[in-house]
């Protein structure tokens, strides 16, 4: 990314990340679309006001919630507008559609924005088609742009397949994504082939919610083991019964390499 052209976006990049570990940790808030006003996240302000306490370089969400977020207090966020919709309700929930903007984005201050394809649905190359216009837009403006990969859809058997994780991570770096973010795999030497096959910096994906602290902790050690640049952990972080306490610890383990015993200890603590 030399010289000035494309300096709009680095100084966009520098506050979804932390500049020195060159890493981030996202916690995505857009599930209200997808399955309602799940639990943790009926009240916006109070739900990110609690993961920037715990030091999260940026928080995600659609574009009518950012009013409903807005702190006017406390630390600054990041923020990464989403503009994929799809509901679990719809008669296809693997189909993503656009509805919102670049544009749209920078009016509401957005320092990225964010779009999610599902390869293997039966709308996937729709998808694939959104992800390509969304790439074009954010070059003219100079914005981030996270890819959500998954793979989901008739012919996919196990979307945790590292062949279909690493090919999903090399779609959205192929069509211009800054980040590009995927499930974890299940080992790190699983996940390094994914990270290898990737020109663009990978983020894990949280997933549903777990049975343990530890269990998370042990996905995102050996995601960073094997070259992850970082999480976007949603439920596991605003679900979480102190998230303040869950997005440090996740922080810690993020940019300062700490272990899983670690992690565990400042959750307690």
């Amino acid at each position: 990314m030399g010289g000035f052209s494309m300096i709009g976006k680095r100084i966009r990049l520098e506050r979804i990340i932390n500049r020195n570990s060159g890493k981030t940790v996202i916690i995505p808030m857009d599930h209200g679309i997808t399955v309602g006003p799940i639990q943790g996240l009926e009240d916006m302000r109070t739900a990110i006001s609690k993961v920037v306490a715990g030091g999260a370089n940026a928080i995600l969400m659609h574009k009518g919630m950012v009013r409903a977020g807005h702190r006017g207090k406390g630390k600054d966020v990041g923020l990464i507008i989403h503009l994929s919709a799809g509901t679990s309700i719809s008669p296809d929930p693997n189909a993503k559609q656009l509805v919102c903007t670049v544009e749209e984005a920078i009016k509401l201050g957005a320092d990225g924005v964010s779009v999610h394809i599902n390869l293997g649905a039966e709308t996937d190359y729709d998808m694939l088609r959104q992800l390509g216009q969304v790439s074009a837009e954010c070059l003219k403006w100079q914005m981030p742009l996270v890819a959500m990969m998954y793979t989901r859809g008739p012919k996919i058997k196990n979307e945790f397949d590292v062949n279909n994780v690493k090919h999903a991570a090399r779609v959205g770096a192929e069509l211009g994504a800054d980040f590009v973010k995927v499930v974890y795999t299940g080992s790190v030497e699983s996940f390094a082939e994914v990270v290898d096959g990737c020109p663009m910096p990978v983020v894990i994906a949280g997933g549903p919610k777990m049975g343990s602290d530890e269990e998370i902790f042990k996905m995102v050690e050996g995601a960073l083991k094997a070259g992850a640049a970082g999480v976007s952990i949603g439920r596991n972080a605003f679900q979480h019964k102190t998230p303040d306490k869950m997005v440090h610890a996740l922080s810690k383990m993020v940019h300062e390499g700490a272990s899983v015993e670690q992690a565990t200890k400042l959750l307690k603590g």
